[in-house]
């Protein structure tokens, strides 16, 4: 592919890391110290969970930083978050779940009354299982409508792991909890980044039936090792008890099965330091598929071809379906071309499905996406909403229980969208997926197609810059 670096090819730059930005977020609010952030993604929901660590006691002193970005000094905490005393920190998550279960989990840490809430979608969204593990840690926390989902009140008192049983399997004095991701990876990471300051030793051992978005657990173990916090992760072969546990490297965990990994995490301190996001392959995914879809090479800046996020994997994917790219250093180019339809398991990169759904419609042959069941209960019912988008530009597309079935219009198909209403559902991914419709329009400019979207602010969620960087597409 000698022409993808190519001058003439178009430029496009990734957002920074949203889910790096919460956690270290998170971590320099809980460190002892003084830290600087750099490169934190600016949107909503990262302002929410900053807003709610200044609330329960961290400083965050904005420094110069680019556009799209900001850059903070950050007056630790030294893991000390304080709620209310009679009446509880109101918390308000808005509509990011990541905010929502993280801090519920961290915020359990500290002292005094929180209430977490957010918008009515946020609270369909559950954090049953989080608030069963929490309460084994004698964290009383009181849902005010529906159980297992906010709006919640936490009394915090700290994570007492020293009532917990000693795990049978260790004799180190290690206590075990088990913990399900069937619904979401952020369960686990919430409690990863909350168990440094438990009262005891710590095991959190994957259960469950299956576990979805473990690339997002490689994410927050990375941040744990940056600020200093004790933890080993153990594999075994089997997991009926009879293999033994053995010592893994985290960063070369390609997929994770309930009952063979587990965490150790000791108490410890989080150290405070300098510290930089790295550009965000979910964001990046809409500039990888739009140089397969259109007509010239699309030359992405800032991001890691080697990156530990999981939505790296839109390479590996591109490739499954005929497509090719090429790396630089913190860059990524990707040329156009004639895509095929594949079998896919997304339970891994469960936030390129979008995505990946617009890939499909203008692809030869059928694409079946599989393992995502858990897209029912995100921003939108993630299957439902492409599968109605591929319909309304005439592309079959099918809901399965646990994914979508899609026939492709061809790799050299063309659509028409005057006169179509195309809804984002208040979906920053369904907005910017659909985006990608327009490299494939026989009557309209990319930079119209954000006048029939029902609402292109939701991108504020994630990527606020983004239909300034579409303009970029618009002579492709």
């Amino acid at each position: 592919m000698p022409d993808a670096m190519h001058p003439d090819a178009i430029q496009a730059h990734a957002p920074a890391s949203k889910s790096i930005s919460h956690r270290l977020l998170i971590a320099s609010a809980l460190a002892c110290g003084s830290s600087t952030l750099e490169g934190v993604l600016a949107s909503d929901d990262t302002l929410r969970t900053r807003q709610i660590l200044s609330l329960a006691g961290a400083g965050f002193e904005p420094l110069p930083s680019r556009q799209g970005c900001e850059s903070f000094r950050v007056r630790g905490t030294s893991g000390r978050l304080a709620g209310g005393t009679d009446e509880p920190l109101s918390c308000n998550a808005h509509e990011s779940g990541t905010t929502c279960r993280l801090l519920t989990a961290v915020l359990a840490t500290g002292s005094g009354r929180f209430r977490i809430h957010g918008a009515e979608r946020l609270h369909r969204r559950p954090i049953g299982e989080l608030a069963r593990v929490l309460a084994l840690l004698g964290v009383p926390l009181e849902f005010e409508a529906a159980t297992g989902c906010p709006p919640v009140r936490i009394d915090a008192c700290g994570l007492h792991a020293g009532r917990l049983p000693l795990d049978r399997e260790d004799d180190g004095g290690w206590r075990r909890l088990g913990v399900s991701m069937e619904e979401s990876s952020q369960y686990f990471s919430g409690l990863l980044l909350a168990a440094p300051l438990a009262d005891a030793p710590l095991v959190l051992a994957l259960a469950g039936a299956k576990a979805v978005s473990w690339p997002y657990i490689g994410l927050t173990l990375k941040c744990l090792a940056d600020f200093g916090i004790r933890f080993e992760v153990e594999e075994r072969g089997a997991p009926d008890g009879t293999a033994p546990w053995r010592r893994a490297d985290w960063r070369q965990i390609a997929e994770a099965l309930p009952g063979r990994i587990r965490v150790k995490i000791q108490p410890s301190s989080y150290r405070a330091g300098h510290f930089r996001v790295e550009g965000d392959w979910s964001g990046a995914s809409y500039f990888a598929a739009a140089g397969a879809l259109g007509k010239r090479p699309v030359r992405i800046e800032g991001v890691d071809a080697g990156s530990l996020q999981g939505d790296r994997a839109i390479l590996d994917i591109l490739e499954r379906m005929g497509g090719r790219w090429e790396a630089a250093d913190r860059a990524v180019a990707v040329p156009p071309a004639r895509l095929h339809g594949a079998r896919l398991d997304m339970g891994r990169c469960p936030d390129l499905v979008p995505t990946v759904c617009a890939m499909a419609a203008f692809a030869d042959g059928e694409t079946v996406i599989e393992n995502v069941a858990h897209l029912r209960i995100k921003e939108s019912d993630r299957i439902k909403a492409p599968c109605e988008a591929l319909r309304a530009i005439g592309c079959q597309a099918c809901e399965r229980e646990d994914g979508m079935r899609i026939q492709g219009l061809g790799s050299s198909a063309r659509i028409r969208l005057q006169g179509l209403a195309l809804k984002a559902r208040n979906d920053h991914r369904m907005a910017m997926s659909q985006a990608l419709f327009s490299l494939r329009a026989c009557d309209m400019g990319t930079s119209e197609v954000r006048s029939i979207i029902d609402n292109p602010a939701c991108v504020n969620k994630s990527f606020p810059e983004f239909w300034h960087a579409w303009e970029a597409f618009a002579d492709d």
